[in-house]
């Protein structure tokens, strides 16, 4: 077996296959850390089988072998363990061979986050009042965003450009954001979140900003996902209130050289 450094355009094909055999989809926080890592495509003497990601700091973000060349998966597995060092990996509970060769090396597994998808129970009320607005975000909105938001996000004025910020305001109170980020791995799908202002929180505001995210999905035929911290009670109740459901985990795993993890997710509710 022989790994080589390429590029994400040279495996695609592996990763569409990859993608495919996923049970649930991912959310733009995994997403944005496979995108960042370095790729490696792992070959025999029949060719390419399969392929890998690590991320800087020894993170392992993806691993994937071909299913005619899963008997090989434990040896390769084990390979780049030792040959890059890694320390940690993201593994999303749906991805069974990850999995596997998680419990195969009794690595130890920190919850870090929820993904969310849309529990596909629609309505046509909208929980925006007559006196509310809620709509795309413009180039005027920016010094609002950003003082309410803080560092909530990185970039708004790239964000707002691209159509990815939404603004709920109640006459000039601009009570919270709402976001749709389009998913560059996972065709027709959006991550939703959003962020409450602090003097509107525990309000339903939440709720009435994914409520019309998802709505706005749904206009668009987009599949809406989400993800929160795993300890974030508040952002989870209030996802599942507006008609996510979750039934995926993403693990922050450690091996014998690894060292805890960090909070990952950041919707506010």
């Amino acid at each position: 077996m022989e790994c080589q450094p390429c590029s994400i355009d040279a495996i695609q094909h592996l990763m569409d296959e990859y993608l495919q055999g996923l049970s649930s989809p991912f959310d733009s926080f995994l997403e944005e850390h496979i995108l960042s890592s370095a790729f490696y495509v792992i070959t025999d003497e029949s060719g390419e089988i399969g392929y890998f990601a690590i991320h800087p700091n020894e993170l392992l973000t993806q691993f994937y072998i071909s299913r005619s060349s899963l008997m090989h998966a434990q040896a390769v597995f084990g390979q780049i363990m030792g040959q890059y060092a890694i320390k940690s990996l993201f593994v999303p509970t749906c991805d069974e061979l990850l999995i596997s060769l998680m419990l195969d090396n009794a690595f130890t597994a920190n919850l870090q986050a929820y993904f969310f998808q849309d529990g596909r129970v629609y309505t046509e009320e909208s929980s925006i009042r007559d006196h509310e607005v809620f709509r795309v975000a413009n180039p005027d909105d920016l010094p609002q965003v950003q003082s309410t938001c803080g560092d909530f996000l990185d970039a708004y004025e790239r964000r707002i450009a691209n159509g990815e910020i939404f603004v709920y305001y109640r006459g000039a109170d601009l009570l919270g954001i709402g976001i749709a980020e389009q998913s560059k791995l996972l065709p027709g799908t959006a991550s939703i979140g959003m962020f409450v202002g602090e003097a509107f929180r525990k309000q339903g505001v939440g709720t009435a900003i994914i409520v019309a995210l998802r709505q706005w999905c749904a206009s668009r035929g987009i599949r809406p996902i989400s993800g929160c911290w795993y300890y974030n009670e508040h952002s989870k109740k209030t996802l599942e209130k507006a008609g996510m459901v979750t039934r995926t985990r993403l693990l922050n795993v450690q091996t014998n050289q690894g060292a805890e993890g960090t909070e990952a997710e950041g919707i506010e509710a």
